[in-house]
């Protein structure tokens, strides 16, 4: 009895282990895919400006 109530509670520890691991990498998953995100709106809004800019000069060019 004492054998199997050992193995259950080394078995609860693993599995409590486990959970707080995942609940870990899922934190640091979010935080990175936020991260990811902004930086995405950044390089968005540079290639929106590179945009306007080349519209702008392709204006000022004389038509051949």
């Amino acid at each position: 009895m004492d054998n199997e109530l050992s193995r259950l509670e080394a078995q609860l520890e693993q599995l409590i282990g486990l959970y707080e691991a995942g609940k870990r990498e899922r934190r640091e998953l979010a935080e990175r895919v936020v991260a990811l995100e902004a930086h995405n709106r950044r390089l968005s809004e540079k290639v929106a400006l590179a945009t306007e800019k080349l519209e702008t000069i392709l204006e000022r060019l004389p038509e051949a």
